[in-house]
């Protein structure tokens, strides 16, 4: 007999993926919307409250600077293009 479920660990694992980095683009842009908010934190300076939210996301989602810096250079060359 034929086992059809030994596939569907791989399909779930890259639908787990696919899901954290949906979730990772959506605080990505929430933070770039935030950071254009006018009542942003105040003591912090704009680009210190973004690095420091970055940097928290970075350690949530487990990615090193080099994988988002790709990401950034993929999203920057898609809409340059």
């Amino acid at each position: 007999m034929k086992n059809y479920g030994s596939k569907k660990p791989a399909q779930l694992s890259e639908r787990e993926k696919l899901r954290k980095f949906s979730e990772l683009d959506d605080a990505f842009a929430r933070a770039l919307r935030e950071l254009d908010a006018p009542d942003s934190r105040q003591g912090e300076s704009p680009s210190e409250d973004f690095e420091q939210r970055l940097r928290t996301l970075m350690a949530d989602f487990h990615q090193s600077e080099d994988s988002v810096r790709n990401m950034l250079s993929l999203m920057l060359n898609n809409e340059a293009g």
